[in-house]
């Protein structure tokens, strides 16, 4: 294959058991992975400056969403839900071709803001708790 549409990118969230539950109305997916920061090893003895890895940073996950407030079902009341809860959820990003991103946060929600002739969304900002671990498809 010689590209990927991003159609079909989902989030899901664990809830009680083994199960992912796909969470409706996914607009934008951000970027999945992070940089290491540089960890300054330079001496006096050398001439330049050298460096190593430090720890990777993925910093939070920003997920924007159709808004929809219409039931017990609807995208906002879940993931209103699971922030109010408080606890640390288990995520899934799954892309077309089944390659998985999965990682555990606690989640924040914010309505988006309104402009004429525009669609009201809401994002849902995924503060990691985790590495993010990357299951190719078979």
């Amino acid at each position: 294959m010689a590209g990927l549409l991003t159609k079909g990118i989902t989030l899901s969230y664990k809830k009680e058991g083994s199960t992912y539950d796909v969470i409706a109305n996914l607009q934008e997916c951000p970027e999945l992975g992070g940089t290491a920061e540089n960890v300054e090893v330079t001496t006096l003895a050398d001439g330049n400056k050298k460096y190593i890895k430090g720890i990777k940073d993925f910093g939070e996950l920003a997920f924007k969403f159709l808004y929809d407030n219409s039931g017990a079902e609807s995208n906002y009341r879940i993931v209103r839900g699971l922030e109010e809860a408080g606890n640390i959820v288990e995520w899934k990003v799954t892309f077309p071709d089944n390659t998985t991103f999965a990682f555990s946060g606690e989640v924040t929600t914010a309505i988006d803001s309104a402009a004429v002739n525009a669609a009201l969304t809401f994002t849902a900002t995924i503060t990691l708790n985790s590495d993010i671990t990357v299951t190719n498809p078979s």
